[in-house]
């Protein structure tokens, strides 16, 4: 497939033609350099997860699919016995699932692709046949996710609002549009300005590097801000509201989003800003009761000290804390945008709500 078409669809991943290796554009060259991997080994796929050349909740799910059918099929040219193909099926999901414990999709879709095969009677070839068309629906399911997640998000602004982000929610970590960065981008589509303040998202720079980037190629009045910025921009009155997207949703609403976030959300309720999370029902996971209970991703120090510089900016005996994550609470949050719709406080209802059986 060429890659105007993938870039044409916001469609940075997938499976090759040939269906046998996981097609990805690397997001930690980005913005300077496009460069697109092909993968199929083990090793090689959990190291794209970890060291974030795919990154983004939902995209991380997607991406956890694609590499467990590219596994399955190549373990079945092999022709093992089913027992064994069941088992070593079970290992390489739980090797997918360690590489990044905060984002709750991950886990997700890898016990929807497991709990496929288990429902499948048949040799292993059978079993890789379902598994294919399991993560194709995934990713397929995910886009129309998002794309309603924007229909609903941009009902919550205005022409010519200021909105906020941080970290990356664009398709880049999602699907057609991405999450946070939805409305906006559906927005741009239907004539309707808004205007994006992108924080850079230290130490990752995932908002300089990723959102700016996706919302510049967009045509999307984007102005890039140091994280200390925020609430200067906030006390300006240039922001009406702040999109942010999230890897896990406790039961209570508690939200665990890149680190800062929490941050962010603080300063908006100073300025009497609101905040949105915004996410797929896939995220939310209802057996987490809090965000005391979300398990925080820990990075290497050397994040801060020398990623980005060309000379450390630190004495290599300065200690570092890198938390991936921080948890926002819930009464930070004005609303949960899903592909279901808004939920409002108290969140212990309306999350629970769009799992009933009537939803």
């Amino acid at each position: 497939m060429e890659e105007t078409r993938w870039k044409e669809k916001n469609q940075y991943l997938g499976l090759t033609e040939d269906g046998r290796r996981v097609r990805l554009l690397d997001q930690s060259q980005l913005p300077n350099r496009e460069v697109w991997l092909e993968l199929e080994e083990p090793e090689e796929l959990a190291e794209a997860i970890r060291t974030l050349r795919v990154r983004g909740a939902p995209a991380i799910g997607v991406f956890a699919a694609y590499a467990l059918y590219v596994l399955a099929r190549r373990l079945a040219d092999r022709a093992p016995v089913e027992a064994a193909f069941r088992t070593r099926l079970r290992e390489w999901a739980a090797g997918l699932a360690a590489t990044r414990p905060t984002a709750v999709n991950l886990r997700w879709a890898l016990e929807r692709m497991l709990a496929r095969a288990d429902r499948t009677a048949g040799p292993p070839e059978q079993i890789v046949q379902v598994l294919e068309r399991e993560c194709r629906a995934i990713h397929r399911e995910d886009g129309e996710m998002c794309r309603r997640i924007a229909e609903h998000g941009l009902t919550l602004v205005g022409e010519g609002d200021g909105i906020l982000t941080h970290c990356n929610a664009g398709a880049l970590a999602a699907s057609r549009y991405g999450t946070a960065l939805g409305p906006i981008l559906l927005g741009q589509e239907r004539g309707k300005k808004l205007r994006v303040f992108a924080d850079e998202t230290r130490p990752l720079l995932q908002g300089g590097r990723l959102t700016a980037w996706e919302l510049a190629r967009a045509g999307v009045e984007v102005t890039l801000i140091c994280d200390n910025m925020a609430s200067m921009v906030m006390k300006n009155g240039w922001v009406q509201a702040c999109f942010v997207g999230c890897d896990r949703v406790a039961a209570n609403g508690d939200t665990a989003n890149k680190i800062g976030t929490s941050g962010v959300a603080i300063l908006a309720k100073h300025y009497g800003i609101p905040v949105y999370v915004l996410g797929p029902t896939s995220t939310i996971d209802m057996a987490c009761p809090d965000g005391d209970h979300i398990p925080i991703e820990e990075r290497d120090g050397e994040e801060i000290k020398t990623m980005w510089y060309e000379k450390p900016m630190a004495l290599p005996e300065v200690k570092c804390y890198n938390p991936a994550f921080d948890v926002t609470d819930h009464e930070l949050i004005a609303g949960i945008v899903t592909e279901k719709g808004i939920c409002r406080p108290p969140y212990t209802k309306s999350l629970k709500a769009l799992f009933d059986d009537k939803k």
